[in-house]
């Protein structure tokens, strides 16, 4: 424990500084990815000072009385093995109290984790490649440009794949500069899956990409990497419980790149693990 170190609720210019540090460290953000992450909990993204400078960070994002979400947990280079990283820890935990929380683990952290009380629950695959069209006989013009009378209607679907309602969150992630969103529909008007496609550091990422069968999946992925020039790179982070979502990225021509591992601090939450074919983010679940 570090006594000289200031945990305080991060300014937007230093959660920009810190989105910086992941681009350093292989993350791939998206562009302006702290401007929607931010307005879900302001107060849960917490950065550790010494001498005014920004050494450390960590976020809690408190969804729901029974669901929060840790991420962006990072010492700066220049001060990891000093003990700041567990003191911002500390501070950041009691915040989600009384709460399952989640996180995914960079295979470096797992063990940390695992003694901090997390339990695996499965793993979550970057696949990234230029992606391919599977040739497959549905049209992806059925995926439709997402409009604001659709919004709550997705926010509904979105509630039943991740653990929480997060509806404020999906309006900003489908309506963000440089974001393109589709969602298709049933026959009777209801949605059966949705997705979005955002710039990164490098390529574009995919997430969340959530349908109700491996071919809606596979027709929301290919109108969504339709909108992107020729040869545009791609990035999708994969579930590893329901090998039909492995699979579509294969069939894409995606390979696998990396992977983290999704631990909880207790039973994992309810959600339709075979409705998501690409996790939303790796920092806020």
């Amino acid at each position: 424990m570090r006594n000289d170190l200031i945990v305080t609720q991060a300014t937007a210019a230093e959660w920009d500084e810190i989105v910086a540090w992941t681009a350093d460290e292989g993350w791939n953000p998206g562009h302006g990815d702290a401007a929607h992450f931010l307005p879900s909990d302001p107060a849960g993204f917490l950065v550790g000072r010494l001498g005014g400078r920004v050494v450390s960070a960590v976020s809690v994002v408190v969804y729901s009385p029974a669901y929060a979400f840790l991420g962006y947990y990072l010492v700066h280079p220049e001060h990891r093995g000093t003990g700041l990283g567990l003191t911002t820890w500390n501070a950041a935990l009691p915040r989600a109290r009384g709460r399952v929380i989640g996180l995914d683990g960079v295979p470096a952290q797992q063990a940390a984790y695992a003694r901090a009380g997390f339990l695996p629950a499965y793993r979550n695959v970057r696949h990234t490649g230029r992606p391919r069209t599977a040739g497959a006989a549905a049209d992806p013009a059925a995926a439709l440009a997402v409009a604001p009378h659709h919004h709550r209607a997705i926010a509904a679907y979105d509630r039943g794949c991740f653990p929480a309602a997060r509806p404020e969150f999906v309006a900003r992630w489908l309506t963000g500069d440089g974001h393109t969103a589709r969602v298709l529909l049933g026959a009777d008007g209801g949605v059966r899956g949705y997705g979005v496609i955002r710039p990164a550091h490098q390529g574009h990422r995919i997430g969340p990409l959530f349908a109700d069968s491996p071919e809606e999946a596979g027709v929301l992925f290919d109108a969504l990497v339709a909108t992107l020039p020729p040869g545009a790179e791609v990035a999708i982070d994969i579930p590893d419980l329901y090998p039909a979502a492995a699979k579509l990225a294969a069939d894409r021509g995606l390979s696998a790149t990396s992977e983290c591992l999704r631990m909880y601090t207790g039973q994992a939450p309810a959600s339709r693990v075979d409705a998501v074919y690409g996790t939303t983010t790796l920092e806020l679940g």
